[in-house]
């Protein structure tokens, strides 16, 4: 690439600096062994005239290292945008078998439509030509064709020269700058969403900033960057160090701005050319529904929930505490313990296996495969019905069903009827829930929510709002038509299915472990309780799940206890608060 403009501007009363070459004499007679004067100053001048004319070839000519200056410099031009570029040389001294000629950088680097200055100090050596030499030594007569590289010496090539911040493996970029666009996240309102007010959205609204930033007419600006692996340490490279001492050169980029990833890379900012647009990004967040919820769980440590419209699928709020932790919500993965048994009861009610007024057993211990699962204490529910047992969430009432189950049934049921481990295009980053292919024990702790099974809030909200509405509608945080998305489907539960999960989830209210934590909460409800043991922890993960008529809560309340006494009394208060819609 030639640069459109380029100047060399000489340094006024600028003395010439000789280096002696290697092995000649102090005799000042001129002959084979004499010392041959090198004008370091003019082969600095010419090498930066090539390079700001754009001849590469001809600056690279000029150095020790052809190949690897040419493909250096051309990069220069093109990575950095550069369409002017003025270089001005100081005076040179002696330093460590060379010359070291420092020189400022007045450069015009543009990407589309945006343009700016870009001025820095960077510094150069100048070395004596060993060939030159080696002829010099032999006797030759100094008019063959390396007179001129014994007269003026080679650059000493290294990358660090076109900018000091070059250092082996890093590169310049000119384009949008690294960080996503920002956006104004707004509630299905269209008001904005005040991170300050809702805590949780914080991190939520980044997310949406990186996914929907530029279609929401954003734009991060533009800015010029060094991008590669970071330095080690905090030394200073040798021609920082010459710039320093000689006072000829100035700090490069003084207002550069580094910032290091996990991987040791770095991207270091240069120059903005120009500065963030903000766009705008429609949620569907109810503040209300989103108040309710910081509210709930503001004062449980390692607690996150989700809300959700049965009717249409939209995600109403979302909160964690920590609020700036991971969002559990939305991404976490973890057993969702008895809060699983809708989706396994569903499959038992389809395969025939169960009913809620039908007799079904319930006792202390049952044994598959070698294995002995145990209800919570040891209870018992003696000629009772698989209504009680759900409501009392008695695992050996679903364990039972192990031996009449494929090691695929549960895991292609839960995709098929509340779209477990589909893509739900959400609008941001989401964990649809999972469970592995497994047999024996294993694929029979699965029926209640242990083993490989994995959820989150979000999914279990889902898992309430199919039942409630008796039609999968994958959730979604941005309207589907604000990017065209398409989302996931499931043919969901049978109408009857969907009724006898709606009748258990009830009686579970009115007589089993929701009914502490959901008393007071009025209209049409149902919900579940979880606690699901991690080999690591000494408390369970508390669950809880539920509905009141057009609304759908889960929440997880990490290393607590009982779902119905940690998790519960959070999902309560949002549907109380919030709910009857």
């Amino acid at each position: 690439m030639r640069q459109s403009r380029r100047t060399v501007a000489l340094a006024g009363a600028v003395a010439a600096v000789v280096v002696g070459v290697s092995g000649c004499s102090s005799d000042d007679s001129g002959g084979g062994n004499g010392t041959s004067a090198v004008d370091a100053q003019q082969t600095a001048t010419e090498f930066l005239a090539a390079w700001a004319d754009g001849d590469t070839d001809a600056a690279a000519a000029m150095t020790d290292d052809p190949e690897a200056a040419a493909a250096a410099l051309a990069a220069y031009a093109e990575d950095a945008g550069v369409t002017e570029l003025s270089l001005t040389p100081g005076p040179g001294a002696e330093q460590d078998g060379g010359v070291e000629v420092p020189f400022q950088v007045a450069a015009q680097v543009a990407h589309d439509g945006d343009s700016g200055d870009w001025r820095y100090g960077s510094a150069l050596t100048v070395v004596a030509d060993p060939d030159a030499a080696a002829d010099g030594e032999d006797g030759g007569d100094g008019d063959g064709p390396d007179a001129g590289s014994a007269a003026g010496g080679l650059v000493q090539w290294r990358s660090e020269i076109l900018h000091p911040g070059l250092t082996e493996g890093r590169r310049l970029e000119i384009g949008p700058a690294a960080e996503p666009a920002p956006v104004r996240a707004l509630d299905r309102d269209g008001d904005e969403l005040d991170p300050s007010e809702f805590p949780s959205l914080g991190p939520v609204i980044e997310a949406l900033a990186a996914a929907h930033g530029e279609t929401g007419g954003g734009h991060p600006g533009t800015e010029l960057r060094i991008t590669g692996p970071a330095a080690d340490d905090g030394t200073t490279s040798e021609e920082d160090e010459a710039s320093d001492e000689d006072g000829a050169a100035e700090e490069a980029d003084e207002d550069a701005d580094e910032s290091a990833d996990g991987n040791g890379d770095a991207s270091e900012q240069l120059l903005r050319l120009s500065e963030p647009r903000v766009g705008e990004v429609p949620t569907t967040i109810d503040p209300r529904v989103q108040s309710a919820a910081e509210a709930a769980v503001a004062d449980s440590d390692r607690a996150s929930l989700v809300a959700i419209r049965p009717s249409t699928g939209e995600i109403l709020a979302v909160v964690n505490n920590p609020a700036d932790g991971e969002n559990v919500a939305m991404e976490g993965r973890y057993a969702p313990g008895s809060t699983w048994k809708i989706i396994t009861a569903g499959m038992m009610v389809e395969e025939g296996l169960a009913k809620a007024d039908a007799a079904h057993p319930c006792p202390k211990i049952f044994e598959f495969e070698d294995w002995p699962f145990q209800n919570l204490d040891e209870f018992e529910i003696k000629g009772g019905t698989f209504g009680q047992s759900f409501a009392a969430s008695c695992n050996t009432a679903f364990i039972s069903a192990a031996p009449e189950l494929a090691d695929t049934q549960l895991a292609e049921y839960a995709q098929s009827t509340f779209g477990i481990g589909l893509e739900w295009r959400t609008g941001v980053e989401t964990m649809s829930g999972s469970l592995n292919e497994e047999s024996k024990a294993q694929m029979a702790a699965q029926l209640i929510g242990q083993a490989s099974v994995r959820a989150n809030p979000l999914v279990m909200a889902s898992v309430s709002a199919t039942v409630k509405d008796g039609t999968f509608r994958q959730p979604y945080l941005v309207p589907l038509s604000f990017d065209d998305r398409e989302p996931a489907t499931a043919p969901g539960p049978s109408a009857a299915t969907a009724a006898e999960l709606r009748k258990l989830m009830a009686l579970t209210v009115a007589g089993g472990t929701a009914t502490e934590a959901m008393s007071g909460v009025p209209g049409d409800t149902g919900a579940k309780t979880g606690s699901a043991e991690v080999f690591d922890q000494k408390k369970p993960n508390a669950w809880f799940t539920a509905y009141r008529d057009d609304l759908a809560v889960a929440a997880v309340v990490r290393e607590s206890g009982h779902g119905g006494k940690f998790a519960g009394p959070l999902v309560a208060e949002v549907l109380r608060e919030a709910g009857g819609a």
